[in-house]
C-alpha cells in the first residue's frame, strides 16, 4: 500500500506557522518524556529558531542567533543541541547543505527523504513508502545491506515554478 502525503511546508495556502513552531515544541516535549530525555531551554529555543521556517539552517546562523539573544555561547553548546535533536528525532540534517531542518513525522520505519527548492530555499519532508519498498526490494535482490540511507531531491516548490 502507498502512503503519499503532501510534502510537509509546500503547498496549501493558510498555513498557520506559529501553530506549525507550536505543535514542533509540543511534540518534542512528549517525545523527551516519553523517553526520559531532558528538553532544556537551549535545546527548546534551538528547535525553535530550526522551525521559524521550513529552510535549512547551519548551525553557525543558529550560534550567531543564540549569541545575539543570549551573549557568549560556544559552538559546542549548538552542536550539542543539534546532536540531541537529532538522536531524539526531533531534526534532520539536510545533508547536501550541512543543515538542519525540524522533523513532523514519526519514522518508525521509513527514513526521511526531502524535496529542496533551488529557489526559496525551502525543504519539504515527503512521505512515500513506494520509494522506500524499492530501494528495500533492489538491496535484497543484490544482497545489499542498506546502513544509511539519504534522499535529496533539488528543484522548484510550486509557487516558485509558478513564477
Amino acid at each position: 500500500m502507498t502512503q503519499t502525503a503532501q510534502p510537509i511546508a509546500f503547498g496549501h495556502r493558510g498555513h498557520d506557522h506559529q501553530t506549525c513552531i507550536a505543535d514542533a515544541l509540543t511534540r518534542a516535549e512528549a517525545v523527551c518524556a516519553e523517553r526520559g530525555l531532558r528538553l532544556t531551554a537551549i535545546r527548546r529555543r534551538v528547535l525553535e529558531l530550526i522551525w521559524v521556517n521550513h529552510q535549512p539552517t547551519k548551525a553557525y546562523d543558529l550560534l550567531d542567533q543564540i549569541n545575539s539573544e543570549r551573549g557568549n555561547a560556544a559552538p559546542p553548546t549548538v552542536y550539542r543541541a543539534l546532536d540531541f535533536l537529532l538522536e531524539a528525532g526531533l531534526v534532520h540534517k539536510i545533508e547536501s547543505q550541512n543543515a538542519f531542518i525540524g522533523c513532523a513525522v514519526n519514522h518508525d520505519r521509513n527514513p526521511p527523504k526531502f524535496f529542496i527548492c533551488r529557489e526559496c530555499g525551502r525543504a519539504a519532508e515527503i512521505q512515500s513508502t513506494d520509494i522506500d519498498d524499492a530501494i528495500a526490494s533492489e538491496a535484497e535482490q543484490s544482497g545489499f545491506v542498506v546502513d544509511h540511507q539519504t534522499i535529496e531531491v533539488d528543484g522548484l516548490c510550486a509557487n516558485c515554478a509558478q513564477r
